[in-house]
């Protein structure tokens, strides 16, 4: 284990212990309950067509126990009957297990948690399969086709290409698992040089860092994955998939800069100009305004070579040409003038207040410096800060100008729409 490097205002201790795992604490003394993050390269983006979805499944079968909890069951007992409360997720790029804990039962929970992690058992094959074979079926439409809008925005902005993978992969792939493709994938992917452990609480940070140390001594060195970038796109890209409901879900995506762009920084506050809370463009004019919509929203995705930056809204079929047309010109608008002043200096308040709240939330803390460190990107609060605050109106204007393109553009609509509205909007979407 390398020499622990300590970190202020907040104790923070990180290392680097010998098999390559990193490890960081965060003592947080005013709080009343401790969390432990594991953050891992898997996902999606690291699959192929045929075991599309084997991460999220091996997710789910993580839960079905081990040596000395033999059951599902009996695993979410012995944190439940220890006041934890274990949580998982798998996303396009990356996995996270993260377990909440009172502080007096923190050690022994690690050392659950350790054994999930570690030595997983994998009963119950066909009843977690059954389980996430109606997760799938929540995504389809009685023809069996996908009407998940995420899904299917992500495909057609990358199409061909593991970005563009159902993270649940299909009914399918799912079909084909096996126990010993399963240990096949967690020997590959559940290893210390892919994978970041976060801690935040109130704790020793150093004796929680020699405990994790302990725990997690047995997980192989390995190497971390690595993936092919997806082809540019120099197009506009429009789909609409007919689906029988009460609304169109419209989305507008742009592909967008990845993790290390310069440009990422610039990108994130025009994320908070258009959607931080009700007074931003996008709920202003749609919202506000217009009445179009109960709601719109804006996200954006960086993955480590390209992004993924969408803007979402539900209404009325008869409603999704004006709903289009008007985020056509919120976004026009930026890309012409940029922000105002006002906006950016309120985007950057918001940015920082928000962090500055972690400080109370030791799950957002941990979840924070696991990402920062999985991905090596603004690895301390501070030095996200520094870097948006850094960005200058004319910085974002410019990112503004890139991003919202007619040929990084992706047009998508499901819903009960006619021919001719069909034509209508995909015209409008030319034009942008």
């Amino acid at each position: 284990m390398t020499a622990a490097r300590i970190h202020a205002p907040l104790a923070r201790v990180e290392a680097k212990l010998s098999n390559g795992l990193r490890v960081s604490a965060v003592r947080m003394p005013h709080v009343r309950r401790s969390v432990i993050d594991i953050h891992t390269r898997i996902g999606s983006r690291f699959e192929n067509r045929t075991d599309n979805g084997i991460s999220h499944f091996l997710e789910h079968m993580l839960h079905r126990g081990t040596a000395r909890y033999p059951s599902a069951h009996a695993l979410a007992l012995a944190f439940e009957a220890r006041g934890g409360a274990l949580s998982a997720m798998t996303y396009v790029d990356h996995g996270a297990l993260s377990l909440s804990a009172p502080p007096e039962n923190l050690s022994e929970l690690i050392s659950i948690l350790s054994e999930v992690l570690l030595a997983p058992i994998f009963t119950g094959l066909d009843v977690e399969r059954g389980i996430v074979r109606e997760e799938i079926l929540e995504s389809l439409d009685e023809d069996g086709r996908s009407i998940d809008a995420d899904h299917l925005l992500r495909q057609l902005a990358f199409p061909d290409h593991p970005l563009g993978y159902p993270i649940t992969g299909s009914l399918q792939t799912l079909d084909s698992f096996d126990i010993p493709l399963l240990r096949e994938h967690h020997a590959a992917r559940y290893i210390a040089e892919g994978s970041v452990v976060t801690l935040a609480g109130p704790f020793d940070p150093e004796a929680q860092i020699a405990e994790v140390a302990a725990a997690f001594s047995a997980l192989p060195h390995g190497r971390e994955p690595t993936a092919a970038p997806p082809a540019p796109q120099s197009e506009l890209r429009f789909s609409h998939v007919k689906y029988t409901g009460s609304q169109a879900a419209v989305r507008v995506g742009f592909r967008a800069p990845g993790e290390r762009d310069p440009d990422e920084p610039a990108t994130e506050l025009l994320l908070r100009v258009l959607d931080d809370g009700m007074a931003t463009r996008l709920y202003e004019r749609l919202c506000d305004e217009m009445g179009l919509c109960y709601d719109v929203s804006a996200s954006y995705e960086a993955f480590c070579d390209v992004g993924l930056f969408d803007v979402a809204a539900d209404a009325a079929p008869e409603r999704a040409e004006e709903v289009l047309r008007e985020i056509f010109s919120v976004l026009h608008a930026l890309r012409e003038e940029g922000p105002s002043q006002s906006e950016l200096d309120k985007a950057k308040k918001r940015f920082n207040w928000q962090l500055s709240e972690q400080d109370d939330d030791p799950a957002a803390l941990s979840s924070f410096y696991g990402l920062g460190e999985l991905t090596g990107i603004a690895r301390t609060p501070d030095e996200r800060r520094q870097l948006l605050e850094s960005k200058s109106r004319e910085e974002v204007r410019r990112a503004a100008a890139r991003l919202f393109s007619s040929e990084a553009l992706n047009v998508l609509v499901v819903g009960p729409l006619g021919a001719k509205v069909r034509d209508r909007l995909e015209r409008a979407s030319r034009a942008f």
